[in-house]
Parts: structure tokens; C-alpha cells; sequence
């Protein structure tokens, strides 16, 4: 008797709904860069769809070619099907250099292509950075709690993927709601809908039917034609060189890149959590070699493996969709049919798409780790909420003085942040944690699960690195620095201090017995072995 062996298929009907949930995450993303570029940047058109776009797409193939393979390989040496990690332009990383590479020296020199060449230069960068993760990746997954890790992804999802699309839903509530309750029925609830059309194409629609009903899509073609993806290395070396004759740039290039590979472990870990094993490092590389091949050929925004694995695996995707996502984002870009696409669908029917991805990924964490590893969780968060707020501090301080407002004092001014903190907005604290958001959550969170755990070493060894990273500006400030012992770095050496050394003057009774909080549920692991 012979067992007939395993076959993986990478496509699968499930494939169908995972893919518009992905699609309308890079297609967003591609929208506002390519918006960004063009109209607050002043590129022409030749720059933003003859060359950014193209070379984005050739990135987002590249990534997804090893990815759909790797799941492959993975599913025929487990004999269980897998979901093909989701990829594409990071969401963070790229409004980091839209507006901390980019935008300065556009700003600066008024020079759209100098702007674009340094762009391309930094994305090149960036991905050698990146790739080097792979380095010490597999050793901060092995020493990090799960809960610091998913935690500061739930940060970003729920403010960023999450909040953000939901607003922008209550902004155009016709179209909006009209594509949320389709996702709410198909995708949160899980109800079959008719004829098994996927609940993401389903909702994209019924959004861009009523769009077109009350006047808000738009046919464009006159950017429709064949934008070939073309290397660049002339302009890439050039951009390098301002890069090298500029190192004050590689302050804002290098830590954003360690934030970006620090993502992919976490994304990573997500995957794990839902039950796909992916070796971290060989990710790693992927996106930082993904990143590079995109900036070769014109695209300065860096890879990444996405947030939302977990949502993709409960929808039961193969590597299909990936696949699918490569193939329409690269046909739109090479023949120039993204303009076409962003004024045929408004965000407000994408948006309920992103709304679910970021649901999931919460909802999946509340799953994958331990009840009481939940209040790591929350701390690794909150940072996420600084960031969001000091986002959009700065977006209202540049639209006030779009609009003509005259003598505002710059964020930061010693005179507004007093008068902030008279109104309760805590400027400077809150600026303190949006800088480098990613890893101060997972590093509170890492913190608070070894605290929970009795881990009092392992809480102490990541306070201590927190001091370092501290010190050197790596977070909780704008640029690297020499080493500086300031408050915040100082904090942290207490903390570390600490923690170290309590389990070795404590009773050995009060570290192994949990005390019950009044009015607490007590979720506490009793008899925990300290360590």
C-alpha cells in the first residue's frame, strides 16, 4: 500500500477573499506615495508612474516570488497547508522617507530629481540594513516574548491600519458603510455570501457602484500607456553619493531600517502564532534584498513582510493570493493604469478592507498568547497612541499654516509645549515614545511578560538594551547621537538596575507566591519558578 504524496496548491478558492484584502493594502499605499510625490513634491508624472511605481512592483515581485515558494517548500515538508507570507511596501517606513528623506531635501533644494535620486539612494541603503537583521533576527525572536512582539504590532494596527481607515469611513459614510457591512457579513461574522463571491471584491464594489452613483469616481486614462520597469543605477549611485556627502541623513536611514527589520521578526512571529513556521533570517533578507532591487530600479520605499498573516490564514489562503496581488499590481503599474484605479475607487471602500486585516490581527493576538501575558500586550500599544497623536499634531500644524496662518511657533517650541501642557497634551512625552514606537512597545512588552512570568533577568537584559538604544538616539529620539545619559536613559538603567537585582534579595516565598488584587480577576501563573 502506497501513501500518495502531499501536493501543495498554490492557488486555492480561498485565495479569491485574501487577495482583495491584500491588493487594497498595497494599492492604498501606492496611492498615497504616488499622490505624495506628485503633488506635494512637485515630481512630474514621468518620475512618479514611469519610475517610482514601476520599480515598487518589480519589488513587490521579487519579495512575493520567494514567498509563494517558500510556502510551497514549507507545505510540502510539513504535508499541511500553508499560508505564503503577505508582502509589500511598509506602511510606517514609507512615510518615514516620504517625509524624513525625501520631503527635506525636496524642501531644501526645490529639486524634485535630486529629491528622487537621494530617495533611491536611501532605499538602496536601507535594504543592505535591513537584510544585516538577519544577523541577530533569529536571537530576538528566540529571547522575545511573544506578547512585546504582537503587542506593538496590535499598536500599529490599531491605530494606523485600523483607526485611520475608520475615519476614513465616518469622512464618506454612503460609500463607506455601504462597503463596511459587506465586510462585517463576510469577513467578521463568516457568512457565506451569495455564489461564494469573496467578501473583499464584493465590498470594493458595492463601495465604487454607489461612488459612481453620487459622483465621486472618476474615469482617468489619459496617464494609461507602457511604463517599462528600467534600472537606474546612474541616478541610485548618485543619490548614494549625496547620501555620503550628507551623513547626517543616515541618522534618520539607519534607525528607521532597524525598525523595519525588527517588523518583519514581528510579523514573523505573527505568522508563527497562527500556525505558519518561517525561518526569520531567510525573511529578512528577502525584504532587504526586495528593497534593494526596488531602489535599482526607481523605487526608494522599502519591503517588508505585512501586517495580518493571521487574517489571511483564517480565510484560508494558499500562496494564490500573493501571486494574484504581484501580477495586478505589476500590470497596473506598467501600463499605467494605478491613476485610473485611485480615481475609479475611492479610499472609502477600500478602507473597510483595512478595517478587518487590523481586527483580525487583534483578535488573533488575544488568541495566541496566555490571558495573563495580556497586560503586556496593552503596554506595547500605547506608544503606537503617541505616535499616532504626534502624526497628526504635525498634520494639523502643517495645515494651519497651508490655510495662510501666520507666526505659528514650530512643534517642539518651548512656549506651544507649555501652553500644550496646560491643555493636557503632553507634547514632549508623547513625542518621547512616537520615536521609535515599534520597538518601545515590544520592549515594555517584552519587559512586562518577564515581569509576569518571573523572567526578572530577562525583563532586566531588555531594560538594559533599552538604555543603550536610549542613549544613542536609536529611540525616543529624532536622530542617532553620541552615547548621553539623559533622564529617559537613566529611567531605564533603574528599571534594569532593579529587576536584576530583586530576585536576588527577595524572599524566595514572595517570588513564588502571587498575591490577589481587590476587584482583579487573578489570572496570575501561581508557583512560578523565577528566573
Amino acid at each position: 500500500m502506497t501513501t500518495k504524496p502531499y501536493s501543495y496548491r498554490l492557488f486555492a478558492r480561498s485565495d479569491y477573499s485574501a487577495f482583495w484584502a491584500l491588493f487594497t493594502d498595497n494599492l492604498v499605499n501606492l496611492m498615497v506615495l504616488s499622490g505624495v510625490c506628485q503633488f506635494v513634491f512637485q515630481m512630474p508624472a514621468e518620475i512618479v508612474y514611469g519610475r517610482i511605481v514601476p520599480g515598487a512592483a518589480i519589488a513587490i515581485i521579487a519579495g512575493v516570488a520567494v514567498y509563494a515558494l517558500m510556502a510551497k517548500r514549507i507545505a510540502e515538508k510539513t504535508g499541511r497547508d500553508v499560508t505564503a507570507l503577505p508582502y509589500g511596501i511598509s506602511t510606517p517606513v514609507m512615510f518615514v522617507y516620504l517625509f524624513g528623506v525625501i520631503g527635506p531635501i525636496y524642501w531644501a533644494t526645490q529639486d524634485a530629481l535630486l529629491a528622487w535620486q537621494v530617495g533611491i539612494g536611501a532605499g538602496f541603503m536601507g535594504g543592505i540594513v535591513a537584510a544585516l537583521g538577519a544577523i541577530v533576527g533569529p536571537f530576538l525572536k528566540r529571547v522575545t516574548p511573544r506578547a512585546g512582539m504582537l503587542g506593538t504590532l496590535c499598536g500599529i494596527a490599531l491605530v494606523f491600519i485600523g483607526a485611520v481607515p475608520l475615519s476614513q469611513i465616518f469622512e464618506n459614510p454612503i460609500i463607506g458603510f455601504a462597503s463596511l457591512v459587506i465586510i462585517l457579513w463576510g469577513l467578521i461574522g463568516r457568512f457565506r455570501l451569495p455564489f461564494n463571491i469573496p467578501a473583499g471584491l464584493l465590498a470594493i464594489g458595492v463601495g465604487t457602484f454607489c461612488a459612481i452613483l453620487i459622483g465621486q469616481s472618476s474615469l482617468e486614462i489619459d496617464g494609461i500607456g507602457f511604463y517599462p520597469p528600467l534600472p537606474y543605477l546612474g541616478d541610485m549611485i548618485a543619490g548614494v553619493q549625496y547620501l555620503f556627502a550628507n551623513p547626517e541623513l543616515f541618522l534618520v536611514l539607519v534607525p528607521v531600517q532597524i525598525y523595519n527589520f525588527i517588523e518583519t521578526m514581528n510579523n514573523v512571529e505573527s505568522a508563527e502564532a497562527a500556525g505558519d513556521h518561517y525561518p526569520v533570517a531567510v525573511c529578512q533578507v528577502t525584504d532587504g534584498v526586495g528593497t534593494m532591487i526596488g531602489a535599482v530600479f526607481g523605487s526608494p520605499f522599502p519591503t517588508t513582510v505585512y501586517i495580518g498573516h493571521p487574517a489571511y490564514k483564517r480565510l484560508e489562503a494558499h500562496a494564490g493570493y500573493i501571486i494574484g496581488v504581484a501580477g495586478v499590481i505589476a500590470f497596473a503599474a506598467f501600463f499605467g493604469f494605478l491613476a485610473f484605479i485611485n480615481g475609479l475607487i475611492p479610499v472609502a471602500a477600500a478602507a473597510p478592507v483595512l478595517v478587518f486585516v487590523s481586527v483580525s490581527l487583534i483578535t488573533n493576538t488575544a488568541f495566541s498568547v496566555r490571558t495573563e501575558h495580556m497586560a503586556a500586550v496593552a503596554i506595547a500599544i500605547m506608544p503606537h497612541v503617541s505616535s499616532f497623536l504626534v502624526t497628526k499634531w504635525g498634520s494639523l500644524h502643517n495645515a494651519l499654516r497651508s490655510s495662510g496662518v501666520e507666526g505659528l511657533p514650530a512643534l517642539g517650541d518651548p512656549q506651544l509645549t507649555a501652553a500644550m501642557l496646560m491643555e493636557g497634551a503632553h507634547y514632549d512625552g508623547h513625542l518621547a515614545l512616537a520615536q521609535g514606537a515599534i520597538l518601545t512597545g515590544l520592549i515594555w512588552g517584552a519587559i512586562v511578560a518577564g515581569v509576569i512570568d518571573a523572567r526578572f533577568r530577562n525583563a532586566a537584559g531588555f531594560a538594559f538594551a533599552a538604555a543603550a538604544m536610549s542613549s544613542l538616539g536609536i529611540i525616543h529620539a529624532a536622530s542617532l547621537q553620541l552615547p548621553q545619559l539623559d533622564g529617559i536613559t537613566l529611567g531605564y538603567l533603574i528599571t534594569g538596575s532593579f529587576l536584576f537585582l530583586y530576585p536576588l534579595v527577595a524572599p524566595k516565598e514572595d517570588l513564588v507566591n502571587r498575591i490577589i488584587v481587590p476587584d482583579e480577576p487573578d489570572l496570575m501563573p501561581q508557583k512560578q519558578q523565577p528566573v
